[in-house]
């Protein structure tokens, strides 16, 4: 027997509370019908005895205390999965809004996601391109990994954003086919039209599903925004054996929207207002990332996150960076240069890297090319810090080498075209370029055998000139 409950004893904000309810079950979805025919749906996010709380999507304006229905579905909150969600544009809780139908479901799955046994979880390896340099070369992607990108306000995280999406491929060796599953939280109009538009011009739209909750949304939309497109996203990987790349911008937004419900429940607040859950919270987003034994799909994770001020001890960077594998960090000064993608080199990293590079995945020269080059760039900062000091015309030989290192490095290797898409042959030969303008004795990082091969100075002097 359905039993639908009459009234509303309290409404606060998106919250309303129902007293005397019976078998109410937390995460529960339950249907509010008002007194003009209209449903809203809602999610037990408290229950105490025969008293529930529950979070309103679309919003409490207009319910009323005395004439609204209630009725609990019985089960958390599902959405409809097909092959077909390619190539779409959804709402934030995972309704079609790009005027094409809805899609024609093969099944339904909880949003939130089924246990997985971490025995069950295969090691990752093999690697993402992206075609951009400094993140194929520095801090390689692997499949299975989640690999955030800390980015501020006002830097080209979207432009990034979008570029990985539209340029990001495997080695299909095993005819196994790639896809990407693109949640926006909180985003303004302007940026959800660019994220359509972008994809829809360059013809990438055909395999990505994107899942869009606008600024001026409910922010209990914001919530289900990426848990929405995590279940899309291991659906094609674990039933449809694709290898599935996520990303999701910004989480900040989502963090914040987790604040704002957290304060409307009255919970008592952690560091700098957030909710004490926030780590286990995020963890229960990007812990699902990741490569399942018994099945030869993939889901990768890059989260984008705004760090306030550019503090990268903040809350939500400092906790991302607790749970993921790496981090790849923008940098204003070299956004204010003209430099695009600006990454900084020396805080990123990716922590699987060196499992999914090297002879048989990219190039056996990688891991060497890539630690010179990093060994190199650090040595350009400490130049450049004696420089202000004493001034570049007082520096050594060796000094002045690596100034004129580090200036083209970011002019050659870190800058790059929104339109460049290179291979990875092509930004490891670039990298040997670069290292060829120092002395070879400055290539520590680096055996004779590989120098013999790759040390070119004539090559560089012409490419460089």
């Amino acid at each position: 027997m359905e039993l639908k409950y009459v009234g509303l004893s309290e409404i606060n904000g998106p919250l309303v509370v129902l007293d005397n309810v019976k078998d109410v079950a937390f995460d529960e979805i339950a249907q509010i019908r008002l007194s003009d025919g209209t449903r809203r749906l809602a999610r037990v996010v408290e229950v105490e005895q025969q008293r529930a709380v529950l979070q309103v999507f679309e919003g409490t304006k207009g319910l009323s205390l005395t004439n609204t229905t209630t009725r609990f579905s019985g089960k958390p909150m599902e959405l409809g999965l097909s092959k077909e969600m390619l190539g779409r544009i959804f709402s934030g809780s995972g309704r079609p809004i790009d005027g094409l139908g809805d899609i024609i479901p093969e099944k339904f799955k909880d949003i939130n996601g089924s246990p997985l046994n971490p025995v069950s979880r295969t090691y990752p390896r093999n690697y993402i391109n992206t075609g951009i340099s400094s993140i194929d070369a520095l801090m390689t992607l692997i499949r299975g990994q989640k690999l955030p990108i800390f980015s501020g306000s006002g830097l080209s995280h979207n432009k990034l954003a979008v570029q990985i999406a539209r340029q990001a491929k495997i080695a299909d060796d095993n005819g196994q086919g790639f896809g990407i599953v693109f949640g926006a939280m909180g985003v303004k109009n302007d940026v959800a039209d660019y994220f359509k538009r972008s994809f829809e011009e360059t013809g990438a739209l055909e395999r990505v599903a994107m899942f869009i909750n606008l600024s001026n949304d409910p922010i209990i939309e914001r919530i289900l925004t990426p848990r929405c497109a995590l279940t899309c996203a291991e659906y094609l990987a674990f039933e449809h054996n694709m290898h599935i790349l996520v990303i999701l911008t910004d989480m900040t937004s989502y963090a914040e929207a987790c604040r704002e419900f957290s304060s409307s429940k009255g919970e008592i607040p952690g560091r700098k207002g957030y909710p004490g859950y926030l780590y286990s919270d995020l963890a229960s987003i990007y812990e699902r990332a990741g490569i399942v034994k018994g099945s030869t799909g993939s889901v990768t994770q890059i989260p984008i996150l705004t760090m306030p001020n550019d503090d990268i001890t903040h809350p939500v960077p400092d906790l991302t960076g607790y749970i993921t594998e790496g981090q790849i960090v923008m940098d204003r000064h070299l956004e204010q240069t003209g430099t695009y993608p600006a990454v900084a080199v020396l805080p990123s990293l990716s922590r699987l890297m060196k499992d999914g590079i090297g002879e048989g995945y990219t190039r056996e020269d990688h891991s060497m090319c890539a630690n010179q080059l990093f060994a190199a760039y650090s040595k350009v900062q400490d130049a450049r810090a004696l420089a202000s000091v004493i001034g570049e015309e007082e520096l050594s030989q060796g000094d002045k080498a690596y100034m004129h290192f580090g200036k083209l490095f970011e002019e050659y290797f870190i800058n790059q075209g929104f339109d460049v898409n290179r291979s990875i042959e092509e930004t490891l030969d670039l990298g040997w370029a670069l290292l060829s303008t120092l002395p070879r004795a400055e290539l520590d990082r680096v055996d004779d055998e590989h120098l013999d091969k790759y040390y070119d100075p004539d090559k560089a002097k012409a490419m460089f000139q």
